[in-house]
């Protein structure tokens, strides 16, 4: 874990991406000011977060996956002895925790922008932009997770980003979603999405949130174990 953040956090094109991306969402920001009320900071970050697993999301995810298969990293920490189940959780864990940071900095600077454009948020408000921000990145480390089964199981770049963008755009779960509520309506509450929204409004209500918990940990469970499972069948050549 160590050497996994450190080569990340120095990794420049990071830094410039992210960067470009704050400067973009300010200009965007300062070019709507004129209409901006009390609760624009809540209301955009209801509508702008959505983009985050997709566009913030799907840096972290291929800088932290998808790098390794262009570099062919993989076959190298293998061929030091390195395990193959130490690998995936390894590398889950530095996803979970880089995009826990985005999605922290996230709402920090979007409430700073538009405090500074003269539309500051209450506490109350500002909590409740952080809770947005809460619901995006579950969804985006449970799609990192899900899509690592592809990085393990093809170990194609292509194939790797293409699995997390369509689940990030929700093109997967809708197509799923769509089918379960012609054939069996009750279970597209369990997909990512319901799960994560009943969790967000129990954390928002201030009630239990045990059941949306633990299904949302299985799904993190399970993607690791198929991911576990479909690497340790992946030949690879040294």
């Amino acid at each position: 874990m160590r050497g996994e953040f450190y080569r990340l956090l120095r990794k420049k094109s990071a830094y410039a991406y992210f960067g470009a991306l704050a400067a973009a969402y300010f200009l965007a920001a300062f070019v709507r000011s004129g209409g901006f009320g009390a609760e624009s900071a809540l209301r955009d970050a209801s509508n702008f977060f959505l983009f985050l697993p997709p566009v913030a999301g799907g840096f972290v995810f291929a800088s932290v996956y998808v790098d390794d298969l262009n570099s062919k990293t993989l076959t190298a920490l293998v061929g030091a002895g390195v395990g193959k189940a130490q690998i995936v959780l390894t590398k889950l864990a530095v996803a979970l925790c880089l995009n826990a940071a985005v999605f922290v900095l996230a709402p920090l600077f979007h409430l700073a922008a538009y405090a500074t454009l003269g539309a500051g948020a209450d506490a109350q408000a500002a909590a409740s932009v952080f809770i947005e921000s809460l619901r995006y990145f579950l969804m985006s480390a449970a799609y990192s997770a899900m899509s690592g089964v592809v990085v393990y199981g093809l170990q194609r770049a292509t194939f790797a980003v293409a699995a997390y963008l369509l689940l990030s755009f929700g093109v997967v779960g809708g197509l799923i979603a769509a089918a379960f509520r012609q054939f069996a309506p009750g279970l597209a509450d369990y997909l990512v999405p319901g799960v994560v929204n009943k969790l967000i409004s129990a954390i928002a209500e201030g009630t239990p949130a045990l059941m949306p918990f633990a299904i949302y940990a299985l799904y993190l469970a399970a993607a690791a174990a198929v991911s576990v499972a479909a690497f340790e069948k992946k030949e690879m050549e040294f």
